[in-house]
């Protein structure tokens, strides 16, 4: 038997790849830059049954000294221009994360090296502290968590995201957070402070509220009870929370969405928001496998669904229709979201962040001023 990757060993590529503990896919097909591709032949020395019973696979962190931490985006159909990843790749892995791609530009797969080959940026509060403090620099507001998430396991060791919480707390700095990670209640003190200045604003992603779904989509998240419960710590601490259903899985979640804006309600959160599911570039191969795997009865209808909401693709990445699709179906969703946000009390008005108290701290050697 050949494998893809020597250490991957344990883990043959092929259309019946064994799923793996802990793991959303098996496969971990080379990069699209790759000018090259491998087949796996089973020359009968390796037992399937032995890889089944194999080891998981464990993640592997690498550091990187990041030159600039604030990453810029245009793209006009989200709400802002600034964004922070203390990490890339994501030990979460959610099978549908459109952050997937973004391995391929590391020269690693979008399948299993996303989950399993982390790179870590030790120097992240350093380097924000620097750019922050740069004189031509304007503020408002840093998000974080939009493309990997800041509160993944291999944060609990590591601590890059207090740290940045740090810099923006000590520069009056606001931010707003996404996470699917309970980690961010150990944060709490800052994030407390931090609000007592509307200088944060927290979403809490919550995709499904069957646990048996989510261990299977996103196996190594935190449990939908834990964060539902994830908010109610936040809301009683006087962190802005809202609920972010995203994605929106057609034919497989989508009957849960008044239902878990509801709960979500309860538990103290004061905003929310929807999306629908996206399938950019490798993306798309590796959730129709895990379709078929977990749910073959249900895979034509949730990728039928998919199609009819963009022209008869799996995705189109045009801006103002990427995010909730277009069509009967999209509509549908958007009227029943609308619906139940009004009648939960969600439409009422959140106050911005702040961004006029944002202040350079002084530091040791500083000149003091005269005034």
């Amino acid at each position: 038997m050949f494998y893809f990757r020597s250490q991957m060993a344990q883990v043959p590529q092929s259309p019946h790849a064994p799923v793996i503990r802990a793991r959303a896919t098996a496969q971990n097909d080379p990069s699209r830059f790759d000018p090259y591709r491998r087949e796996v032949l089973d020359d009968g020395w390796l037992d399937t049954v032995e890889v089944e019973a194999g080891a998981p696979i464990r993640t592997s962190v690498r550091n990187e000294r990041a030159r600039r931490i604030l990453t810029k985006n245009q793209s006009p159909d989200i709400p802002f221009d600034r964004s922070i990843n203390p990490y890339r790749g994501c030990e979460h892995a959610c099978i549908y994360c459109f952050a997937r791609p973004t391995h391929a530009y590391l020269d690693m797969s979008p399948g299993l090296d996303f989950e399993t080959r982390l790179i870590a940026r030790p120097n992240a509060a350093e380097q924000l502290a620097r750019e922050l403090s740069a004189p031509c620099y304007r503020p408002a507001p840093i998000a974080i968590g939009t493309n990997t998430d800041p509160y993944q396991p291999v944060e609990r060791d590591r601590g890059i995201m207090r740290d940045i919480l740090q810099v923006l707390n000590d520069f009056n700095h606001p931010v707003t957070i996404t996470t699917k990670g309970a980690l961010i209640t150990r944060d709490i003190d800052i994030l407390a402070d931090m609000a007592t200045r509307d200088l944060v604003n927290v979403g809490v992603s919550v995709t499904t509220l069957d646990p048996v779904l989510s261990r299977k989509m996103e196996p190594r998240a935190a449990a939908p009870a834990r964060r539902i419960e994830v908010i109610g710590r936040l809301a009683d601490a006087g962190i802005p929370t809202r609920v972010m259903i995203a994605p929106v899985i057609p034919a497989l979640t989508d009957h849960e969405l008044e239902q878990i804006l509801a709960t979500a309600v309860q538990a103290g959160a004061t905003g929310a928001n929807w999306i629908m599911l996206r399938l950019p570039r490798e993306v798309a191969p590796l959730f129709q496998d895990w379709l078929n795997t977990h749910y073959p009865d249900r895979a034509g209808r949730v990728l039928g669904h998919i199609r009819d909401m963009h022209g008869g693709a799996l995705y189109e990445s045009a801006w103002g229709r990427r995010m909730q699709g277009q069509g009967a179906y999209a509509k549908l969703i958007g009227a029943r979201f609308k619906r139940a946000f009004t009648a939960l009390g969600l439409d009422q008005m959140s106050r911005p962040l702040r961004v006029h108290d944002f202040c350079v701290p002084p530091r040791v050697g500083d000149q003091l001023s005269l005034f």
